[in-house]
């Protein structure tokens, strides 16, 4: 008598920077490839969410958290230099990268739980007149209903 036991998993949904961007296709020449393109994507998302604006602010912060990024992506050869990141991002076909980061953003957006608001600050005007640093205007955006919520003087 055999006993069968069938256990139904709910597929998980993609969600990682691996599997989003996998579909990207590679520009580069075989035997130019010092570095994985899932790495190069992946340091240069996690940069630019932190506020990297250069290709060489990409390159630091990549250097400044290698042991972080090695606890999950190969770097065979280090940390890519910013002339390489610079490269491989004006060769990546740009369709390709906008439908792949879109995808990646709803896929984690889905995730969260509740209402996500961004929060968004404005330099008032007229601040760089007095050389003193005042401080900024909120303006918050409900990102699912896509509404502004402009700061109201009190």
């Amino acid at each position: 008598m055999y006993l069968t036991l069938l256990v139904t998993l709910k597929l998980r949904p993609k969600t990682t920077i691996s599997e989003h961007f996998s579909e990207i296709k590679d520009p580069r020449i075989e035997r130019n490839k010092l570095h994985k393109l899932i790495d190069i994507i992946s340091i240069t998302l996690c940069a630019v969410i932190t506020g990297a604006k250069s290709w060489l602010d990409i390159e630091s912060f990549g250097r400044c958290k290698y042991k972080w990024f090695k606890s999950f992506l190969e770097l065979p050869n280090g940390i890519p230099s910013h002339d390489t990141f610079n490269r491989v991002f004006s060769r990546i076909n740009p369709k390709e990268l906008e439908k792949c980061f879109s995808n990646w953003v709803k896929s984690i957006s889905d995730l969260l739980p509740g209402e996500q608001i961004a929060i968004d600050g404005k330099t008032l005007r007229r601040s760089h007149d007095r050389n003193i640093k005042l401080p900024t205007e909120p303006e918050c955006i409900q990102a699912r209903k896509r509404q502004c919520i402009p700061h109201k003087k009190p």
